[in-house]
């Protein structure tokens, strides 16, 4: 009995002690490229930004979660752990879009203890990957001592965690920043960008504004509302989940994968869901958790294996027999033909939900949490096929009608189409 009560707590000591020992990354150059270095060996990150499915990063090849604060990062760490899976840790540095002054010396050291407190918590964890000081303090900010700001937080984190590098994230690659993190910024390992449409020019970018360094792409995925087209009305046309899925695989393959000197890996986005502009321009799952076809991509980018149930693939949304680019502008009242156009390369038998939104006016930069428009009912028939129809809402404004074509095996494909009603 004696035995086992040793055991057990011999047992149990080495799985706290594995619980709190930190694994030493470092980034290493050598034979002119830059790799990360974890536990000594080669780790090149398939990272997911959002890690609410952990499980099914794991099991599609990814291996690694990006995080934007520390808020729940007992949670995620713990998740991260489970789950075989590393995680850039993002430190939630105020921004002066926020009304933040980085001229004020007071704040500026209170925001450092306080950012500190956190590193400390964290630092042994040994999910931990490297530090993400701030997410796009360049964006919308006119003071440049917020990368004053940003070097003492790393060498901060470096005088007390010697095991983990450190990084900063930027809203696009632009020279004006490149240039004040070079001068200013020695402490930051590694610089993180944040890029969309702009992904297939990211390793160019980067040699072209002179960043020798190592760099992570932090977050990427559709072409943004900022990028795509723009109706008269001011409403951005998103991109349906099979024309995400291509420019997904596209721009990856033509950057990142191929640069094999500088890049140490990504963070795609959104591994969950969100409300930016609509409900499914950003995540890569729907909010009850279905996989679109950006998710398959995805798999075999991380794994080089397609799934064996692929999600459905849609080939055209039409309303009025017009695309979302064309402009549409309805009558109130009136009834208008829908038409999309999905197939599913497993022959699944597909089910249609319709979804009738008015156009977001909750609209925030940077990420910033907005609100989801309230669904209008009873406009679609409630048992809506592939081809169905549309009864225009009697008041004058801005709209969008959404399609969810769904495979039966958690798949969906997705589309939107902005349209504006005119009054009677």
């Amino acid at each position: 009995m004696k035995l086992l009560s040793c055991l057990f707590l011999l047992t149990f000591t080495a799985s706290v002690y594995a619980q709190t020992e930190p694994v030493k990354v470092e980034v290493k150059q050598a034979n002119g490229r830059y790799e990360l270095l974890r536990g000594g060996k080669p780790y090149f990150i398939n990272g997911a930004g959002g890690g609410q499915f952990p499980e099914r990063i794991k099991a599609y090849g990814g291996n690694s979660i990006r995080t934007w604060s520390t808020n729940n990062a007992d949670k995620v760490l713990a998740e991260a752990n489970k789950n075989g899976l590393t995680v850039m840790l993002g430190l939630d540095v105020a921004r002066e879009r926020h009304g933040f002054d980085y001229n004020n010396p007071q704040a500026v050291a209170e925001q450092l203890q306080k950012l500190r407190a956190e590193v400390v918590k964290y630092k042994d964890n040994p999910a931990v990957l490297f530090w993400g000081i701030g997410n796009e303090l360049n964006l919308e900010y006119t003071n440049p001592k917020v990368w004053d700001a940003v070097q003492q937080i790393a060498q901060m984190i470096h005088e007390v965690d010697p095991n983990h590098p450190t990084s900063t994230v930027l809203a696009g690659h632009n020279q004006k920043e490149v240039d004040y993190i070079k001068a200013k910024c020695p402490a930051v390992d590694i610089l993180s960008i944040n890029t969309y449409a702009g992904l297939a020019a990211i390793p160019q970018q980067v040699r072209t504004t002179g960043w020798t360094g190592p760099y992570v792409v932090a977050e990427w995925g559709p072409t943004g509302h900022w990028e795509s087209p723009v109706t008269p009305w001011k409403a951005s046309v998103e991109e349906t989940s099979s024309q995400k899925a291509a420019v997904y695989q596209s721009r990856y393959e033509a950057s990142v994968a191929k640069d094999k000197t500088q890049c140490l890996g990504t963070y795609v986005f959104l591994w969950g869901q969100k409300q930016e502009r609509t409900p499914t321009w950003y995540g890569i799952f729907t909010e009850d958790g279905k996989e679109s076809e950006v998710v398959d991509v995805m798999q075999y980018l991380w794994s080089g294996k397609w799934p064996q149930n692929r999600a459905p693939h849609l080939g055209g949304f039409l309303l009025d027999g017009k695309k979302s680019t064309d402009n549409i502008y309805l009558q109130a009242g009136q009834s208008y033909p829908v038409v999309a156009t999905v197939t599913d390369p497993n022959k699944d038998p597909l089910t249609y939900r319709y979804e009738l939104l008015p156009e977001s006016t909750d609209l925030k930069s940077g990420g910033d949490r907005e609100s989801r428009p309230v669904a209008i009912p009873g406009l679609i028939p409630t048992d809506a096929k592939a081809q169905t129809k549309l009864t225009a809402p009697t008041k004058e404004g801005a709209y969008r009608l959404f399609v969810y074509a769904d495979d039966g095996h958690d798949n969906v494909a997705t589309a939107n189409i902005p349209f504006y009603v005119k009054g009677k």
